[in-house]
């Protein structure tokens, strides 16, 4: 693949997350006020982390993507679909780690 086809598909790629992503606040999300609602609710349900219930979204879609690098071409979402969410959960995840860090930059500001 040449230098400017690969620029392309980024940009494809690129764009397809931020629609997957707004897609999925509506749907998951529900609310503008927390973009990781979703996730806080399963890990209520359940007893578990935000982040972990993000993990297993994720591990999900690993799994695919393992089948498909492993030679399972039909499967009920393609590959495609798959890298998308992963990106989509991957960067969920930066946002929680983000989140997480600046509440603890703020308690440790406030409690010296």
């Amino acid at each position: 693949m040449q230098y400017q086809q690969m620029e392309a598909l980024i940009h494809q790629t690129l764009a397809d997350v931020i629609k997957t992503r707004d897609a999925g606040q509506k749907e998951y999300a529900r609310t503008s006020e927390n973009v990781f609602a979703n996730f806080e609710r399963v890990a209520d349900y359940i007893g578990i982390t935000r982040e972990q219930v993000l993990l297993t979204y994720l591990l999900k879609h690993t799994d695919g993507i393992t089948a498909y690098v492993n030679g399972h071409k039909s499967q009920r979402e393609d590959v495609y679909g798959r890298i998308i969410d992963s990106i989509v959960y991957l960067l969920l995840l930066r946002g929680m780690s983000y989140e997480s860090s600046e509440e603890h930059i703020i308690k440790t500001t406030e409690n010296p």
